[in-house]
This record gives C-alpha cells, sequence and structure tokens, in this order.
C-alpha cells in the first residue's frame, strides 16, 4: 500500500491546527538512518486507508516529496469524538534489522470442528492478534490458524501456532498465552493475563485509543518509548 506525504516546515499547535483546517494531518517520519522529519499526509486517503487491516501490518511505501521510503505505522490519534485523525507516526524501515510487530489472526474451519458441533459448549477467542518478530521481507500480513480440529476442553496456546518461515512468537521464557479455549456451559473459566512482549525500544508511544464509532477506523496503536505529535501542557493552578 502506498502513502503520499509531504515535508512541513512549520510545526507547533497552531500550525497543526491550520494544517487540519486545511484537511491535512501532521505527522512523524523517523527510525533508520534518516533523522526525525515532520510530515502532513492528506486526510480523507489516510482515514479510508486506516480502515483496512493491511495498513497496520504492512510494509507500505511512502512518496515523501518524490522520494521514497519503505515505512511502517507506528501510532496514530483520533479525535475524541470526531471521525477526524489528528496525529500520525511512521517508522523507516531496515531491511537487515529484525521489526517487533502485533499482526492479526484469521481463523478458519471452526464451524466444522467437533466443538462447534457439541451442545452446550463455548468457544472463546481469547486473543485477535499476537507479537512477533522477523525481518521485513518476512512480515506477514495476519497469521492464520485451523480451528477445524477443535475439541471439547481444547485449548490453543502462542506456541502452538504454526508461524510462517522467519517468523517468532513474542514470549518471555515459559509464557505461553491462550489464544482460542473451548469450555462445557455453566463451567467457570479462568481469565489469563495476557503479557505483551516490548516493542522496539525506538518506538514512540503517541497514539491514544480513540471512543468507538460507528464506521471508525480500529483504535490507535501505542508503542513504547518517546516521540509525539504537536501537544501543549497547560499548568493548572489550584
Amino acid at each position: 500500500m502506498k502513502v503520499v506525504a509531504n515535508k512541513r516546515e512549520s510545526q507547533g499547535t497552531g500550525a497543526s491546527r491550520r494544517l487540519r483546517h486545511a484537511g491535512k494531518v501532521p505527522g512523524v517520519l523517523y527510525g533508520g538512518k534518516g533523522d526525525a522529519q515532520a510530515i502532513e499526509v492528506e486526510h480523507n486517503p489516510l482515514y479510508h486507508a486506516l480502515r483496512k487491516e493491511r495498513f497496520h501490518a504492512s510494509i507500505l511505501d511512502m512518496e515523501l516529496d518524490g522520494a521514497s521510503e519503505r515505512v511502517l505505522l507506528r501510532a496514530f490519534q483520533m479525535h475524541p469524538y470526531k471521525l477526524q485523525v489528528m496525529h500520525i507516526d511512521f517508522q523507516r524501515v531496515a531491511e537487515d534489522q529484525k521489526l517487533h510487530m502485533r499482526v492479526p489472526l484469521h481463523f478458519s474451519g471452526q464451524e466444522s470442528s467437533p466443538a462447534a458441533k457439541t451442545d452446550g459448549v463455548l468457544i472463546s477467542h481469547v486473543m485477535s492478534e499476537v507479537a512477533i518478530a522477523c525481518l521485513p521481507k518476512d512480515l506477514p500480513e495476519y497469521i492464520a490458524i485451523d480451528l477445524s480440529g477443535l475439541g471439547v476442553n481444547d485449548t490453543v496456546r502462542v506456541r502452538d501456532i504454526k508461524m510462517p518461515d522467519g517468523v517468532a512468537p513474542l514470549l518471555k521464557g515459559k509464557e505461553n498465552p491462550v489464544v482460542v479455549a473451548v469450555t462445557v456451559r455453566g463451567e467457570e473459566v479462568v481469565e489469563e493475563v495476557v503479557a505483551v512482549a516490548p516493542a522496539a525500544a525506538d518506538v514512540p508511544a503517541s497514539a491514544q485509543k480513540a471512543p468507538a464509532a460507528e464506521g471508525a477506523p480500529p483504535a490507535g496503536k501505542t508503542d513504547k518509548g518517546g516521540k509525539g505529535g504537536d501537544k501543549t501542557d497547560k499548568d493548572k493552578k489550584k
């Protein structure tokens, strides 16, 4: 997928507000061998792209003032109640450096499984995405999980998933969180706390989750790290 962006010189709250009024989204491109660069992107094409799953878990081709960059979407921020993208962050991709990403899980075969054909059975999808590490060339758009053999009281865990070549799950020690659980109705279900593997150290946290809205893009991603959008802090006087 392609993103068209332009460099921007003016920064700050006022400059960002003018950009948004002009139908554009302020953002930042960082990482790789280049310096962090303030950018602007047309709002409407970006808004519609954010509604596509591929845009969140694929390497994107960015055209920046005519030059080509390979990038990943790392964070975006939505308006609290409007269907408006307020800020977006992209990271440059280095072909020889492993990526730490969260990719969606696609389930198939559940309807034909023994568990689905058994009365009084509940099949719970505990996770909808998984954290992985891989080189850019091996990054999958999604990871497929076949549930056609799922039986009563079966559990599918992260280490049970057949990963694509060159892809490994990001787990700590003996950690092995539940992805899918099959239980009999009436039995107590014990919830597991799923620990998220740490993201790459150079990934910033500049996105906030927006309230759910019909037709809105998926909630913004949040990564650990440091760079963010154009924000100002106001001192509170008691």
